[in-house]
């Protein structure tokens, strides 16, 4: 009977991988868009997103934030759709929407009842073709950007921890700089300026629509070509990777936050891109280190040795470089510096030791788990669709990338920490509360 059991279970859980197979295809307008369709009819809605291949590392220096300042602007309004009336327009309709900027790409999406396709597709195309941009819209999404700034980064607690890591851990690439940017280069900027970035990023060529959920693919593909198919290409945009100097030698810094009473210690290293092995292979290490209360840290800094309120390990993977922090908040009189020599005496364990194959197990698990519920949603489907395209250029990773989790190896663990984990290569930050 237990085996039997056992049987069952192991057959349930390989129907759910199998069941998770996302099955899409794809197409290029004679402008370059890139389109990826994805039909599930077993509910009657419809995400489309349009991933514009746009961060903030595409910047002028002397222009910070302009990538998601347009996260904001480009809601505005349009030649047909009049100031403040989009978010009524889709309101109206029973969907919503959303948008978000990081480092290396920008990414809108609408959801809506199915009946609506047509609707949603014009809606983006009507944002990519015309959007207006004018002083009356630039001086009221400023105003809008500087009250984020002020409430998630300037009076958050540990709100610009981030900042104060890039701008030490990157000398050269635009890495170094927020997402949110410098609200004196917003200020500073003509009309002109925004009109131009909108010109340049903001084209079918630079972009990826998808369109995933409940739609007959010969009517999505008529639609697509209808509303997007006449717009303009723009021009060819130049990528110019800049490379930072390795670093040999450890860095320090401190920042401090007028709203905490709590000091943090970050440790920071640089790392490859997201699109190596290796940054795979440390997805596995911080989650050995971290993820879950029997992970390696949190089982000894908080719960046995009762040093840290909070200990967390995760890799912020990007296009050009990735940042791998590792935080700890202490307890009582700890130190920061005890916490770090408890931090690196695991990352030594590492480094030295292969990870046993209990805990390889349960990693794998994880990653497993993890591979199921991020093609559970449409919304979420769409999100990956887009970004394995236009990162990997390898739009079916959305079904296969966890067969490279499963390939990594517990010897590939081992070497991922020595090579990249060391001292020397690090940037060590006391993020500590602001004297009074």
């Amino acid at each position: 009977m237990k085996k039997f059991f056992y049987l069952a279970l192991a057959l349930s859980f390989g129907i759910i991988l199998n069941a998770q197979k996302v099955a899409f295809e794809e197409f290029d307008l004679d402008n370059g868009l890139h389109v990826i369709l994805h039909q599930d009819n077993t509910a009657p809605l419809i995400v489309t997103s349009v991933l514009y291949h746009v961060g903030s590392k595409d910047e002028d220096p002397e222009r910070t934030g302009f990538a998601h300042f347009f996260e904001h602007l480009l809601f505005e309004g349009t030649e047909n759709i009049e100031r403040g009336e989009w978010f009524k327009l889709v309101s109206a309709n029973g969907g919503n929407n959303n948008a978000y900027t990081t480092n290396d790409f920008t990414y809108y999406y609408e959801v809506f009842p199915s009946n609506n396709l047509e609707l949603s597709l014009w809606m983006e195309s009507e944002r990519m073709l015309h959007p207006v941009i004018n002083e009356i819209g630039v001086e009221t999404q400023n105003e809008v950007v500087k009250e984020e700034r002020r409430m998630r980064y300037d009076n958050s607690p540990y709100g610009r921890w981030d900042e104060e890591v890039r701008k030490l851990l990157f000398k050269k690439h635009p890495y170094k700089h927020s997402t949110i940017g410098e609200m004196e280069h917003l200020d500073a900027a003509s009309l002109e300026e925004f009109i131009a970035f909108n010109k340049k990023y903001y084209v079918p060529n630079n972009a990826v629509l998808v369109l995933a959920g409940d739609f007959e693919a010969e009517t999505a593909k008529k639609l697509v070509k209808t509303y997007f198919n006449d717009i303009p290409k723009g021009a060819e945009i130049d990528r110019n990777v800049i490379k930072e100097d390795p670093i040999l030698e450890a860095l320090t810094g401190e920042a401090f936050d007028k709203n905490i009473q709590i000091p943090a210690i970050f440790t920071a290293y640089r790392i490859p891109e997201k699109t190596s092995r290796d940054s795979k292979v440390l997805d596995m290490i911080s989650s050995y280190l971290s993820d879950g209360k029997s992970s390696k840290l949190y089982r000894k800094l908080v719960d046995e040795k009762k040093m840290s309120l909070e200990v967390a390990a995760f890799n912020i993977s990007l296009e050009d470089y990735g940042v791998y922090v590792i935080l700890s908040l202490p307890v009582g009189e700890n130190s920061l510096l005890a916490l770090r020599d408890e931090i690196d005496l695991e990352i030594d364990k590492i480094q030295k030791e292969l990870i046993s194959e209990k805990d390889y197990e349960k990693l794998l698990n994880k990653f497993e788990s993890q591979f199921v519920n991020s093609n559970s949603t449409v919304e979420g489907i769409a999100n990956s669709l887009a970004e394995y395209y236009t990162f990997y250029g390898d739009t079916n990773l959305i079904n296969s990338e966890i067969d490279i989790y499963r390939s990594i190896t517990r010897e590939e663990i081992r070497a991922a920490a020595q090579k990249y984990l060391n001292p020397n290569q690090r940037l060590t930050l006391n993020y500590l509360p602001e004297s009074k």
